[in-house]
């Protein structure tokens, strides 16, 4: 075990970088991705273009990400398919790049999606949304996974593209205009008609991501029949505490900042969410974008027992079942919590969410929001099978030793 926070005597040694912790690869931004090609050009339902509406065009190449934006940039992820999605950035907004867009744009079963474009010489707007040196932050707030460079292109602008989306971890293609000949070599794919060259392949660990899936089918199925009984106590014991439902559910923010509903035993007053505003406001114990109080008032006193014990957290093998969280992975935040990220804090987004994680056993009573996503961060460069199963065994004793929340 190389990760620093678990086994000190040892140095964190790079990995290969795990973002993409559930099945399928990419993200799905839904029914957006059936409107016509001139609809996207404008970006009318972009979340791109639900941020940069805010800036003046002035403001639109260097300004900071602004988070209150965050609620639209949600809304445009709620529709959902189960077809995974590529997210792509297209390097050139002229008529070749154009034409790229518009090929992907008609061929949806190639699994792309194009959020913007990128150009160092065209005017803001019409698609272009920023310039190549805004590659770090557009392809972290629009969670690109491809960078697809329409040439013709100079050779200092393809050499820091190439080198800051390898940096990135994206992968890079070359799509070059053959003017109508075939190119030599068949293994040159194809974007619908145009032959792309692939410049950056990011490796992508299969068989240990695919074990991972494994481990948490088999550990959330298991978990769910050991413990069906303790369910049905467990509903009891909430029905007679307190009136309202048994199970809580909300939205949480998950993989790539698309949300998803994840359920939990319910430890707090039916109305604790319209509690939530004043009590973040004047009593918050935790720093940056993130919510927690000791003695909170709003949990009901089974609540407590339960949150000591984490059981309230039992009804999340099924989110695991889905695919929506994985056994081990940085905890989904809630969406008022997501809407006060920075884009440095994107970078936990890259993972599949978890029941427990890095953080959970190693720096819970920690108020930093700031240390939770450094640890985040070390989770996804540093993840192994090995890490999983040590920070479950970390998280049992955690549970049996009653330490929870």
């Amino acid at each position: 075990m190389f990760s620093p926070s678990l086994n000190p005597v040892r140095q964190q040694t790079s990995a290969d970088w795990a973002v993409r912790l559930i099945p399928g690869v990419g993200t799905d931004i839904g029914k957006r991705t059936k409107k016509k090609m001139t609809s996207f050009l404008h970006l009318n339902n972009s979340p791109i273009e639900s941020r940069r509406k805010a800036l003046n065009a002035s403001e639109a190449i260097e300004a900071d990400f602004r988070p209150q934006q965050r609620s639209e940039f949600t809304e445009g992820l709620r529709d959902r398919n189960d077809r995974p999605r590529r997210n792509v950035l297209i390097v050139g907004a002229g008529a070749f790049g154009r034409r790229i867009a518009s090929c992907i744009e008609s061929h949806p079963e190639q699994g792309r999606l194009v959020c913007g474009f990128l150009d160092d010489e065209r005017p803001m707007g019409n698609g272009v949304i920023g310039r190549t040196s805004n590659l770090a932050r557009l392809s972290r707030t629009s969670f690109v996974d491809e960078v697809i460079l329409a040439a013709p292109h100079d050779r200092e602008t393809t050499l820091d593209v190439l080198r800051e989306a390898r940096r990135l971890h994206l992968d890079v293609e070359m799509a070059v205009d053959l003017f109508g000949c075939e190119p030599v070599q068949a293994a040159v794919r194809r974007v619908g008609e145009f032959p792309v060259i692939c410049l950056h392949r990011e490796p992508l660990p299969i068989v240990r991501l695919s074990a991972k899936r494994a481990l948490d089918l088999v550990g959330a199925g298991i978990g769910l029949l050991v413990s069906a009984p303790v369910f049905v106590v467990i509903a009891g014991l909430i029905k007679r505490d307190s009136p309202g439902p048994v199970i809580y559910s909300a939205q949480r923010v998950g993989r790539k900042g698309k949300p998803f509903r994840c359920y939990k035993f319910r430890t707090m007053v039916k109305n604790a969410d319209d509690l939530k505003v004043g009590l973040r406001r004047h009593n918050n114990e935790r720093s940056g974008p993130f919510f927690k109080i000791a003695d909170d008032p709003r949990i009901t006193r089974i609540g407590g027992w339960l949150r000591r014990y984490s059981l309230d957290e039992l009804p999340q093998l099924w989110n695991v079942l889905r695919g929506e969280m994985s056994l081990v992975g940085p905890r989904p935040h809630p969406l008022d919590d997501f809407a006060a990220y920075g884009v440095e804090h994107l970078a936990r987004l890259d993972v599949t969410p978890g029941m427990t994680g890095l953080w959970q056993v190693t720096a819970r009573r920690d108020p930093s929001f700031e240390k939770g996503v450094e640890l985040d961060r070390e989770y996804i460069e540093a993840w192994s099978l090995t890490m999983d199963l040590q920070i479950l065994f970390k998280t049992v004793l955690a549970v049996f030793r009653g330490s929870g929340a």
